[in-house]
């Protein structure tokens, strides 16, 4: 059994149908050229502006995105693995800093505490000595 172009079987490939032009070209031509489509919606009552929302929406391939300046996809983290690594080498250097500051203060930390220590000491001594005065001149 055959089954014809035209007959009752399969449709045929795309852009076998002669006149118009198929999905795949029109999308080949609208991401070569690109296409804008922008609209408004603005919400009132008694005059009184509520709510605007403006929508635009660009149709077009990377290439030609970027020749119209707009790669706002490779500086986003969740959408492009080099702004990711750089994300994450920025905080990474951000982290290693703080963790040096933050073992500077604790290595500056004891030698006070030391300080301290020894201050205590030598108001302790003292304490001792002017008690040990106090019993003497009792005695």
């Amino acid at each position: 059994m055959t089954v014809s172009p035209g007959g009752g079987g399969l449709p045929g490939p795309y852009g076998s149908g002669g006149g118009g032009a198929n999905l795949a070209d029109i999308l080949e031509r609208v991401l070569d050229k690109g296409i804008v489509i922008a609209g408004d919606i603005k919400i009132n009552l008694l005059d009184i502006e509520l709510l605007t929302i403006k929508l635009r929406l660009i149709v077009a391939s990377i290439d030609k995105a970027k020749e119209m300046g707009i790669d706002w996809w490779e500086d986003d983290p969740a959408l492009s693995s080099g702004a990711r690594r750089a994300e994450l080498s920025r905080e990474n250097a951000e982290l290693r800093q703080r963790l040096a500051e933050l073992e500077e203060r604790d290595a500056l930390e004891p030698a006070e505490t030391e300080a301290e220590t020894k201050a205590k000491a030598g108001t302790r001594a003292r304490t001792k000595a002017s008690e040990e005065t106090r019993e003497r001149r009792e005695r």
